[in-house]
């Protein structure tokens, strides 16, 4: 995460050198993401006559206690430096940023004069927060959808970006932080995450998104395949596509006006005259139902003994 730009909060007061003491941060407010770096810098000046002898930070500070100095707890060993330059400069930069981290910093100023000591308050508060995909868990084919990638805190203007299947999306609408999803289809199930440009390497935990539909793409296969011959018997299967799976299969026979048999598989034992002609099945789901083409049952001379 990059320096944030400068909205400068002052805290000042009157010296007894007779110019002010002030403490200016660029930012009061930081909203960081967990693992990402974060950068609290600012600026001070201190009453003419004084030489600053050290400069640290405090972690929530409380009046006469011995408070934390993050620039060397043992919590943020190897995340943190602390800077100060000669032009009254300072920055805590923090890395791989935890939810522990959230507190309150304040920069503080000491000098050779024992009571001359200036402790910047309220100073900076860090709060840290991960994204999660708020969606709905399952969607029927031809409706709308809109997936959020949330936060517990404002982000400073963030570009959201979203994967599916741990692909960026480029042809869907993204809209601040939410993705819509117009007239899904069975294609848009997937897996789906967020991330924020710049620090795409910090992506949420992934949401998957079921989709529901009718059955469709249905077919009727034949066993044994090949000409059926008088007295054999031969078996129908009916296959689809269809989520969730299909509940209900039902055969007819063309011209006829009541079903002929139920179940993914419909068997003819030692087939006749009579049984020639089209058979077709029809799916059904929790979506719909929806029927197969046609498929013609017909055979050729007599069985053989």
């Amino acid at each position: 995460m990059a320096p944030p730009l400068p909205l400068v909060f002052l805290l000042m007061t009157a010296g007894a050198f007779g110019t002010e003491w002030s403490v200016k941060y660029n930012q009061q407010e930081i909203c960081a993401l967990k693992g990402s770096t974060v950068f609290m810098n600012g600026t001070f000046t201190h009453p003419e006559g004084l030489t600053v002898t050290e400069t640290f930070w405090f972690i929530d500070p409380v009046k006469y206690v011995n408070n934390p100095d993050p620039c060397i707890e043992p919590d943020f060993s190897g995340r943190v430096e602390c800077l100060t330059d000669e032009q009254k400069h300072f920055s805590l930069k923090l890395s791989d940023v935890m939810k522990k981290d959230e507190h309150q910093f304040c920069f503080r100023i000491k000098t050779n004069v024992e009571k001359e000591r200036w402790l910047g308050e309220p100073g900076v508060h860090l709060r840290v927060t991960e994204l999660c995909v708020e969606a709905p868990e399952e969607v029927t084919e031809g409706q709308t959808a809109d997936l959020t990638c949330k936060t517990t805190c404002s982000l400073t203007d963030p570009t959201f970006i979203w994967y599916k299947n741990g692909r960026p999306l480029t042809t869907k609408t993204i809209k601040n932080n939410q993705l819509h999803l117009q007239t899904i289809s069975s294609e848009d199930a997937g897996s789906y995450s967020c991330a924020v440009r710049g620090s795409q390497y910090l992506r949420s935990t992934a949401h998957s998104l079921r989709v529901g539909y009718p059955p469709k793409n249905i077919s009727v296969s034949i066993s044994p395949s090949g000409e059926i011959v008088e007295g054999n018997s031969v078996t129908l299967t009916c296959s689809s596509d269809a989520n969730p799976p299909v509940k209900n299969y039902t055969w007819f026979k063309e011209g006829g006006t009541s079903p002929v048999g139920s179940g993914q598989n419909y068997s003819i034992i030692s087939i006749t005259a009579d049984h020639t002609g089209l058979y077709y099945c029809e799916a059904q789901n929790d979506h719909g139902a929806e029927r197969s083409a046609g498929v013609p049952v017909f055979f050729k001379g007599e069985r053989q003994d």
